[in-house]
């Protein structure tokens, strides 16, 4: 795996030499606009609006619309103007809680490896970090972009995780949300803490997985088999309705599917058995 920058992690008089590399990856399948007659690729041009003539490149220029139709353009000149200097740093500039941060900062995370001579440091702040609960918040620059982001430990390492700026989330507000008149009364509330208790498990990523991904790559491959013949549509199983539903009603089944509900009698369960055998 290659680094995808490399600097440091600065904070007080601490200096940690570091690489950072993708914590994430996404395998999504990639398609190509075919022409249906003879399958051959469709690639896009670059027209005008107005005239629908192509743009050749040396003819674009980056404008911004701010007002309906009406744009001002800017050249190389002016993002130099604002160009941050690249300082190579991974500037931390508080240390929070991070149960103080609402997830939905963070966003995007970065491992973070040690460098020569670094070790100590880097360990050093790890443990510090684990041991009071806090993250470090920091500014990050990465291709000439300004990058909020939190440094937090994960088992042996360092995470670098990007975070949104606050005027980046829009506010739940503003959103029809439920009023106190709708708060379920407490049998309700009994009921569907029982069930998460019954559901609850220890958490296992691995154990959830693509499944709209590994159903379209299973079509792909029938298709290909096939000659690109058209394969037969499985029925589809029923979803669930949209109507106002009896709350306690669906709990009670919920839990009794869950295995939280009353057992079948063991006595009952041994004459069935029975009868099917005899039959």
């Amino acid at each position: 795996m290659r680094a995808i920058w490399k600097g440091s992690i600065s904070f007080g008089l601490v200096n940690i030499p570091i690489a950072l590399y993708p914590a994430t990856r996404r395998e999504e399948l990639k398609f190509r606009l075919l022409r249906e007659s003879d399958l051959s690729p469709v690639n896009y041009k670059r027209v005008a609006e107005k005239d629908g003539k192509e743009v050749p490149w040396d003819k674009i220029v980056k404008g911004y619309e701010y007002e309906k139709g009406r744009f001002v353009v800017l050249s190389e000149k002016d993002f130099q103007r604002v160009d941050l200097e690249a300082t190579q740093t991974v500037d931390i500039t508080d240390f929070v809680e991070l149960a103080e941060i609402d997830p939905m900062y963070f966003y995007k995370p970065y491992f973070l490896e040690p460098q020569k001579g670094g070790d100590k440091a880097y360990v050093l702040l790890r443990e510090t970090l684990e041991k009071t609960g806090k993250v470090g918040i920091a500014k990050v620059i990465i291709k000439t972009r300004q990058y909020l982001a939190g440094v937090k430990p994960l088992k042996h390492a360092l995470v670098l995780e990007l975070m949104h700026f606050a005027e980046e989330l829009a506010d739940a507000e503003k959103l029809n949300l439920p009023k106190k008149s709708a708060e379920p009364g407490k049998r309700e509330i009994d009921m569907a803490k029982t069930l998460v208790e019954t559901m609850s498990t220890k958490w296992d990523p691995t154990k959830y997985k693509d499944e709209y991904r590994d159903a379209l790559m299973e079509v792909i491959e029938e298709k290909v088999e096939s000659g690109g013949k058209e394969i037969e549509t499985k029925p589809r199983p029923k979803q669930p309705s949209s109507k106002v539903i009896d709350l306690v009603a669906v709990l009670q089944e919920s839990l009794a599917q869950s295995g939280g509900g009353k057992k079948k009698h063991p006595a009952k369960k041994r004459k069935h058995v029975t009868a099917k055998k005899a039959a």
